[in-house]
């Protein structure tokens, strides 16, 4: 049960071992919101490789936007997964890229 304006984890029944070089993204099913009143609230999910041991079960992050209790029961589909291949940045630190600025957060497609 998500009560209302609440934020919950819902287990997913699922303990995943996610390939070497890759992550699973969790996205909510685009039916959740109409049909159940929830949504993912910070859009996805993110499962790293590592996380795979016998109390690693996975769980979708729902928040209830009704105004009433919404049930979730055992095999409703709420989300789906997908795999993404990763690759390891390696990063330096710098003062200036050498690039001109383009303006900032909201610029795109401003004359």
């Amino acid at each position: 049960m998500v009560p209302p304006g609440e934020i919950r984890l819902v287990p997913a029944n699922l303990i995943v071992a996610v390939p070497p070089g890759h992550m699973l993204l969790l996205a909510a099913r685009s039916s959740l919101p109409q049909r159940k009143g929830l949504m993912v609230p910070n859009g996805v999910g993110i499962v790293d490789q590592d996380y795979r041991g016998p109390n690693d079960e996975i769980h979708v992050q729902v928040y209830n936007f009704t105004d009433g209790p919404v049930s979730v029961r055992r095999r409703e589909r709420l989300a789906q997964g997908i795999f993404v291949r990763i690759v390891q940045a390696d990063w330096d630190e710098t003062e200036h890229l050498g690039a001109p600025d383009r303006g900032g957060f909201g610029s795109t497609g401003q004359e």
